[in-house]
């Protein structure tokens, strides 16, 4: 099957061919024609098979006819991330290269007053975090009555990051006659209820089961120790052929030291994580898409959307807390078909975590042997028991030299007594008063009253 078997517009099928694809994935091959005849869709798909053209391809053609109104968005796409919605709309520059549609983009950590005139030029399709979508609701500079179509992506991570009441309340300002798609990697509960409520009869596709992994990636398992982490990893990246990698860790303190780790070890590696401003984490990515820097040490922030072409590993430094954020972590490489590596390094802490996500996966993960190099003692660890190994040799002399000393040490005393002149020791005891002698000198007798002079009105006497 061929993307001009799906019902796309010519300039649409140009734009793909241009990009330099020519067949659907899975997932596009089945969401793409019902979302062309204007049906509700819940998409189940890992990430990494193509799930965002899915829903931006039929979506350019939809929107192709009409005409947008100031404040007034035509369409309407809820992304859990920043990187993630700079990355649809990417896509949608991309793809509707030959299409005259406005887009913009609100998210946080970028200069309201732009997103602001953007909106009052009008706008066929809105790309949005749910906090700054709502903040500028708040403030009376959108409406939302005119959106005939609503894409929540990455449901199950909007649920991890607490949107859900949020989506609720966006899904009510919006008219009840509307198209909905639904897409995500995992199928937890709420999100099923969240469906529920806002899809009409929604037709679901899963092109693999929910919350598993990409077949195309070989996956492992590399046990070390929480100090030998470090070591581990690098001798990882030095083993295998790594041509980009991604680093994922847990802590946000953790991702800034182990990337100037990195870079004291002669490694190309930059960062990005939840701290850094929305212009520094774009700097970072596209200094790694550009091949500048080949190693990108990232907290789950970065773990979902990113479409990065070309990863060949993915390493997580820490075990994710959620087994879901596994399942995304992995989906960074071998995207698009391709194949990929995902290594994660456990310590013996680790084991429930890797009980849950072997038991959301539904796979065991195998375990490899350690990196050549991560047995081995370091310079301070060999230098240690040989010093020890010296002090216990010279340990047996000195307990000899030890024992002859406390032999002669009462007969030093004696000598030492003898050798005090009488006058000395009569010296040293008068040196200090005893505390008695303190008392009895400060103690000036009993107190009578007045001791000091008598004033002269006092020996005035009274006669009767």
């Amino acid at each position: 099957m061929s993307f001009a078997d799906l019902g796309l517009s010519d300039e649409l099928l140009r734009a793909v061919v241009e990009s330099g694809y020519t067949e659907p994935t899975p997932i596009q091959a089945q969401a793409i024609p019902p979302v062309l005849m204007m049906k509700d869709l819940i998409g189940i798909a890992q990430t990494g098979t193509g799930k965002t053209a899915s829903f931006v391809l039929p979506m350019i053609d939809i929107l192709a006819h009409g005409r947008s109104r100031a404040r007034m968005p035509r369409s309407l796409i809820l992304e859990p991330t920043r990187e993630l919605a700079a990355q649809v709309a990417e896509n949608f520059e991309k793809y509707g290269k030959y299409h005259k549609l406005n887009m913009a983009l609100l998210i946080g950590g970028v200069n309201m007053g732009e997103q602001v005139a953007a909106l009052e030029k009008g706008v066929d399709v809105l790309i949005a975090t749910p906090g700054r979508l709502m903040d500028l609701f708040q403030r009376g500079k959108i409406l939302l009555t005119g959106c005939s179509l609503l894409v929540i992506d990455e449901a199950d991570r909007m649920l991890d990051m607490g949107f859900i009441p949020d989506i609720e309340e966006i899904c009510t300002k919006l008219p009840a006659q509307r198209q909905t798609l639904l897409f995500s990697a995992t199928m937890p509960a709420p999100i099923k209820k969240l469906a529920d409520k806002f899809l009409s009869n929604p037709k679901q596709i899963e092109v693999s089961r929910p919350a598993s992994t990409n077949l195309s990636i070989d996956q492992s398992l590399v046990e070390t120790s929480s100090r030998a982490k470090r070591e581990t990893l690098r001798n990882l990246l030095r083993s295998e052929t790594v041509s980009t990698a991604i680093i994922f860790s847990n802590r946000k303190t953790t991702v800034r030291d182990l990337a100037s780790s990195l870079a004291r070890h002669g490694f190309k590696a930059g960062q990005i994580h939840g701290d850094m401003e929305q212009p520094e984490r774009l700097r970072e990515l596209d200094r790694f898409k550009g091949g500048e820097i080949n190693i990108l040490v990232a907290s789950d922030v970065a773990a979902r959307g990113l479409d990065i072409k070309g990863v060949s590993h993915v390493f997580n430094f820490d075990v994710p807390w959620h087994p879901d954020d596994y399942v995304h972590r992995v989906g960074r490489t071998g995207r698009g078909g391709a194949t990929g590596t995902a290594i994660t390094l456990v310590t013996p802490e680790d084991a429930e975590a890797i009980a849950a996500i072997e038991k959301l996966t539904g796979a065991p993960l195998p375990r490899r042997p350690r990196a050549a190099g991560t047995d081995a003692p370091s310079e301070e660890g060999t230098a240690a028991p040989r010093e020890r190994r010296d002090r216990r040799r010279d340990k047996a002399p000195r307990e000899d030299m030890a024992r002859a000393d406390r032999a002669e040490r009462p007969e030093r005393a004696d000598r030492q007594e003898r050798a005090v002149p009488p006058a000395r020791e009569a010296r040293r005891d008068d040196r200090r008063p005893r505390r008695d002698d303190r008392r009895d000198r400060q103690d000036d007798g009993p107190d009578d009253g007045w001791n000091g002079p008598v004033p002269s009105f006092l020996t005035v006497g009274f006669t009767n």
